[in-house]
């Protein structure tokens, strides 16, 4: 295995400078000029042109009928949820090794997070694992997929695509469609990646992308719903907008709604950067091609996009022998100016989703201990 100051200081020749973050955003392009026009407007709430343009523009992106926006990627997700009817004690069933998003989006429904193994070549969820828990433990009563361990309904399913990486989200959406479950795609770190040459979130009855200030696109916050489904896509815009009925001045609300609309200032960034996005993925994906050949000549792993995907390598990962190499390794780098950071602590090991079901976790546990994700934003010329 190589030396870790030499890791560190390959990883600093990349990128330039005596500190090296784990993935910051560029601003290239439009954003000035967008922002101000934005501010001359005086629309700088959620509504206004960058709102419908960014909706129109990532629609004909991901290949979707419909795109909503909202003001980040977990409000979008816990609308998603809303919309395929998941409420108070229902059960969802997702991942372990995912953002603690994900799980309380769920929890915001008042359901209960179900967890399922990931397959080691995706870091996201396994259909054979998910196949696995539902003949086991489910039974299928009229239209309703029954948990007969829990006596809970069912309601959704939400596979993740980790880091980027698509997941086999056909073959889980099969499975789903055979219990009669809905798929929601957490795909808010894979904004560009295609699984069979089609673009994730779009497998699903929704899909859900987030654009904090560490992805590839950033509006600072800002989230995105997409959906073929019309009668959906109109209400998740009536309940992302307070569920307010339109008129000209009266104040008419026909049900509780959420506060989740993006503001146009954000929209007017993300827009800027959408122009952009092709250039970040050559980018990035130039910069995973480096570090496979470096890392894999030098006896460390570099995980690589699964069969039949093309991902954006959001976050470029490593995986380790174990614990021990892992946690030097961090420690290593932190201390000497490059980022790291270890993958998420698996959700069935924090104390509010302790007690949810579990399928068996052998893979989650094996990458928890081993997944470290290495400086990853696309690189200056």
């Amino acid at each position: 295995m190589a030396d870790f100051a030499d890791i560190t200081n390959f990883i600093k020749s990349l990128f330039g400078g005596s500190f090296v973050p784990l993935h910051e955003p560029r601003f290239n392009g439009n954003e000035k000029k967008y922002l101000n026009d934005c501010i001359d407007s005086t629309f700088v709430s959620s509504v206004g042109k960058y709102v419908d343009r960014l909706e129109k523009n990532f629609a004909e992106y991901t290949g979707s009928a419909h795109s909503i926006a909202a003001v980040n990627g977990t409000c979008a997700l816990h609308t998603a949820l809303k919309l395929v009817g998941v409420n108070y004690g229902d059960e969802v069933l997702t991942q372990p090794l995912t953002f603690i998003a994900t799980a309380n989006a769920v929890s915001y429904c008042g359901a209960s997070p179900v967890f399922i193994d990931v397959d080691m070549d995706t870091l996201g969820m396994s259909p054979d694992s998910l196949s696995d828990l539902l003949h086991k433990h489910c039974s299928l009563v009229g239209d309703k997929c029954i948990n007969r361990v829990t006596g809970k309904t069912i309601k959704a399913c939400v596979p993740m695509h980790t880091f980027g990486h698509p997941c086999r989200i056909d073959r889980i959406c099969e499975i789903c469609s055979e219990w009669m479950i809905p798929v929601v795609e957490d795909a808010a770190e894979s904004l560009g990646s295609t699984y069979k040459g089609r673009h994730t979130g779009t497998f699903g009855t929704l899909g859900v992308f987030s654009f904090n200030g560490n992805k590839i696109v950033t509006s600072g916050g800002g989230g995105l719903i997409v959906t073929d489904n019309e009668s959906l896509a109109i209400k998740a815009k009536h309940i992302t907008t307070t569920a307010k009925v339109p008129h000209k001045w009266e104040y008419v609300h026909d049900e509780v709604g959420f506060n989740y609309r993006m503001p146009n200032l954000n929209a007017a960034l993300l827009c800027a950067q959408i122009e952009q996005i092709d250039g970040f993925l050559e980018n990035k994906r130039e910069l995973a091609k480096i570090y496979y050949e470096f890392f894999e000549s030098n006896g460390i792993t570099f995980f690589k996009e699964p069969d039949e995907a093309h991902s954006n390598y959001w976050l470029n990962t490593l995986v380790f022998p174990g614990i021990k190499e892992r946690d030097s390794f961090l420690e290593y780098t932190n201390s000497n100016g490059v980022m790291t950071r270890p993958i998420w602590r698996l959700m069935n090991k924090l104390e509010m989703y302790s007690g949810c079901v579990a399928a068996d976790l052998k893979n989650s546990e094996y990458l928890e201990e081993r997944v470290v994700n290495i400086p990853s934003s696309a690189r200056l010329k």
